[in-house]
C-alpha cells in the first residue's frame, strides 16, 4: 500500500487534477499483484458508471444551471430581499435567505457563490460593504445550498453508502435551517460592529410579502412536490432528478416565461463539464476503492478508531476534526467519494445512525470549500469582490464561528436530522 500513498501524495503536488491522481494511484496498487488480474482496475472504472442511482447527479445539475435561466432566481432574490431588508447589512441577510430558498433547485454551492457573487457584489460595494465581509456572506452561506435538499453531496453519499437518498433529503432540512440561523446572527453581530445601517428602515407590508410570495409559489412549491414524489414511492431518487428538469423548463416556459433556446443551450453547456468533471472522479475512484477495500483499510481505521473511545459523539468529535482538516487540502466531492465507503462501517460500529452520520460528514466537508488553501468558494468570491484572502477570512470571523457551532449543534443533537425523515419516512 506504500507505493499507492507515495503516488498520491507525488502526483498531487505536482498540481495534476484530482480524478487522474486517484486514478493513477490505483493502478499503480495492481503493478506487480500476483493474485489480481490488471485488467480489473478497467472493468472498475467502467462499472463505477453502471449504477442507476448515479442518474440523479446530471439530472440535478442540469436543473440548477437551467434554474439561472427561468427567472426563478431573480423571483427568490426579490423574496429574499423583502424578507430580510430591513435588517442591519440587509444584502448580506439577503444572501442567506436566497441560499436557503435555492437549495430546494440548485445543488451546488460552488455555482450559487459564483451566481449570488455576480447579483451582489456591485450594489455591496456602491453600498461601501468592507470587501471581505461581502465575499464572506455570500460564500458561507453558499454552503446552505447543499445542505438543504437536493444536494449533490447528499446523493453521492447515499449512492456510494448505500443510504436512501431521499431520508438524506429530508434529513438536510432542519440542520439547513439552523445554519441559515446561525450565520444571520453571525450577519448582524458583523454588521453591528462594523456599524453599517439598515437598507430599510421599515419592515416590508405583510401585503408585500404575501403578493412576492405568490409570485415565487412555483419554486417554493418544488421542495414540497420532491418529498411528496419520493415518500410515496412516485419517484426514485434518479426519476425525481429528472422531474426537477422537466419540471424547470415548465416553469421557465410557461410560468414565468424567461427560458430561450440559447438559455437552455448556455445551461446545457455547463451541465456538460460540471458532470464530467464529477463522472471522471468517480470512475477513477473505482480503482483505488478497490485497493482501499483489499488492503483493509477500513477496517483497520475502524479499529483504530475504536481504540481510542467507545463512546460515540467523542469518535464523531475525532472524525469531523479529521473530515474539516482533509476538506482544507482535497475538494469536497473527491472526499466523500473516497471517505463514505471507509467511515460508514465505522458510524454503524458505534450505533451511529448513517443517516445523522452522513448530513454532518457532507456539511462538515462542504465547509472545505471555504478554507485555504483550496476551498473553490473562497476563491470564487474573492475574484469578483476583489479582496484577499487575508481580507475574507479576517471580516468573516463570526461567520466561521456560526458554521462551526451549527456543526457541533447537529452532532451533538441527532435528532436535528433523524426527526423529519422517521416522520415522512
Amino acid at each position: 500500500m506504500l507505493p499507492v500513498v507515495i503516488t498520491f501524495v507525488i502526483t498531487m503536488m505536482m498540481g495534476m487534477p484530482v480524478a487522474f491522481v486517484m486514478g493513477i494511484s490505483g493502478f499503480v496498487f495492481f503493478i506487480g499483484q500476483e493474485t489480481l488480474i490488471f485488467t480489473i482496475p478497467v472493468q472498475l472504472t467502467v462499472t463505477q458508471t453502471q449504477s442507476f442511482a448515479m442518474l440523479a447527479i446530471p439530472m440535478f445539475i442540469f436543473a440548477g444551471n437551467l434554474m439561472n435561466k427561468t427567472g426563478i432566481t431573480k423571483h427568490l432574490l426579490r423574496l429574499a430581499d423583502v424578507l430580510t431588508g430591513h435588517m442591519r447589512a440587509g444584502l448580506a441577510q439577503t444572501t442567506c435567505v436566497l441560499s436557503a430558498l435555492m437549495g430546494g433547485v440548485s445543488s451546488s454551492a460552488i455555482g450559487d457563490a459564483s451566481m449570488q457573487s455576480r447579483i451582489f457584489q456591485p450594489t455591496m460595494e456602491e453600498k461601501k460593504y468592507p470587501r471581505g465581509f461581502g465575499a464572506g456572506s455570500v460564500a458561507f452561506s453558499s454552503v446552505i445550498t447543499p445542505i438543504i435538499p437536493p444536494g449533490t453531496g447528499l446523493i453521492l453519499y447515499g449512492t456510494i453508502g448505500e443510504v436512501s437518498v431521499g431520508r438524506l433529503f429530508a434529513a438536510g432540512v432542519i440542520p439547513g435551517i439552523v445554519l441559515v440561523v446561525t450565520l444571520m446572527i453571525a450577519v448582524a453581530i458583523t454588521a453591528r460592529e462594523l456599524g453599517m445601517s439598515k437598507e430599510r428602515e421599515k419592515r416590508a407590508p405583510a401585503k408585500v410579502v404575501a403578493k412576492t410570495s405568490i409570485e415565487c409559489i412555483w419554486a417554493l412549491l418544488f421542495p414540497i412536490f420532491l418529498f411528496i414524489s419520493m415518500r410515496t414511492g412516485m419517484f426514485t431518487p434518479s426519476e425525481a432528478g429528472a422531474f426537477t428538469t422537466v419540471y424547470t423548463v415548465l416553469i421557465g416556459i410557461f410560468a414565468y416565461k424567461e427560458l430561450t433556446w440559447e438559455g437552455f443551450k448556455k445551461a446545457l453547456d455547463t451541465t456538460i463539464i460540471d458532470v464530467g468533471s464529477i463522472m471522471m472522479l468517480i470512475c477513477f475512484s473505482g480503482a483505488l476503492s478497490y485497493a482501499l477495500t483489499w488492503e483493509m483499510v477500513p477496517q483497520s481505521i475502524m479499529g483504530f478508531v475504536l481504540n481510542i473511545s467507545q463512546i460515540p459523539v467523542l469518535v464523531m468529535a475525532l472524525i469531523m476534526v479529521f473530515l474539516i482538516i482533509a476538506g482544507m487540502f482535497v475538494d469536497s466531492t473527491v472526499l466523500i467519494i473516497l471517505l463514505t465507503p471507509m467511515l460508514v462501517p465505522v458510524a454503524i460500529e458505534l450505533g451511529v445512525d448513517p443517516i445523522h452520520f452522513g448530513l454532518v460528514m457532507v456539511l462538515t466537508l462542504t465547509m472545505g470549500l471555504l478554507t485555504p488553501p483550496v476551498g473553490v468558494c473562497m476563491y470564487v468570491v474573492c475574484a469578483i469582490f476583489n479582496c484577499s484572502i487575508v481580507q475574507y477570512v479576517k471580516e468573516s470571523k463570526y461567520l466561521w464561528i456560526a458554521a462551526l457551532a451549527t456543526i457541533i449543534i447537529v452532532l451533538l443533537i441527532p435528532q436535528l436530522s433523524l426527526w423529519l425523515p422517521e416522520l415522512i419516512f
